[in-house]
């Protein structure tokens, strides 16, 4: 008698958690939709939270990922997901990856996960990011691969946004390819600026408010022909003494 009592006992608690859960799981999936009405993040975080606690998926994990990263919370979003490279993981993790990994400055981790999605889905945008990306770890061959498929199939509707100055703005992609160009081709021939500024002035013509463009025009005009004074400080390194 006494072991039949104790398995009802085990029985109603079993029923009563499975209860709990549930209504539990359908109060935070309906708070959750009433976040996203209001476009309230740290509740869709904290809906997203539970819902992933009580009942885990892939796909929630990805999503909490997304609003944390789409948030700038970088860090938060790569230990929802990690940052190990995974060809398993769907388009939004990677892509959750290669933005934060961006965002937080490791340019050979985030170029691995563009390397992905590039593989998954090519576009000049992605493009973009992978040159910009190679530029930076020391691939400039690599870049002018991606560089060049951009400007061939960069179309007149695509922009890219620029965030350097106070107030962000959107260049034409193209010329932000012809930009990159310009960039790689001085770091190849440091001898031939001319080169280099030939790109930079496309880009300029594309755009004549392309700052950052504007800005490194300004940079190889000065190496090319620096000042008097600095030329002066340069002398001494050829071997040469100044006359007295």
């Amino acid at each position: 008698m006494k072991k039949i009592v104790f398995a009802l006992i085990i029985s109603v608690s079993f029923i009563g958690t499975a209860q709990t859960k549930t209504e539990l799981q359908k109060h935070y999936e309906a708070f959750y939709n009433e976040m996203r009405v209001q476009g309230d993040v740290i509740g869709i975080i904290n809906a997203l939270t539970h819902l992933n606690v009580l009942s885990p998926s892939t796909e929630r994990r990805d999503t909490l990922a997304y609003v944390y990263a789409n948030d700038n919370q970088h860090m938060q979003a790569l230990n929802t997901i990690g940052i190990e490279k995974n060809d398993t993981d769907s388009d939004l993790a990677v892509q959750v990856k290669a933005i934060s990994l961006k965002a937080l400055n490791q340019p050979k981790r985030a170029l691995e996960q563009f390397e992905v999605l590039y593989s998954r889905h090519q576009n000049p945008y992605l493009a973009y990011e992978l040159a910009d990306l190679k530029i930076q770890t020391g691939e400039p061959n690599g870049a002018l691969i991606n560089i060049d498929y951009g400007i061939a199939n960069a179309t007149d509707d695509m922009k890219y946004a620029f965030y350097e100055r106070q107030q962000p703005y959107e260049v034409p992609l193209k010329a932000a390819f012809l930009h990159l160009k310009g960039l790689v081709s001085y770091n190849l021939n440091k001898d031939n600026i001319d080169i280099a500024l030939a790109s930079i002035n496309e880009a300029l013509q594309l755009d004549p408010n392309f700052n950052l463009a504007s800005l490194s025009k300004q940079a190889l005009e000065a190496r090319k022909n620096p000042p008097a004074a600095e030329a002066k400080e340069v002398a001494p390194t050829t071997g040469k003494k100044k006359k007295q």
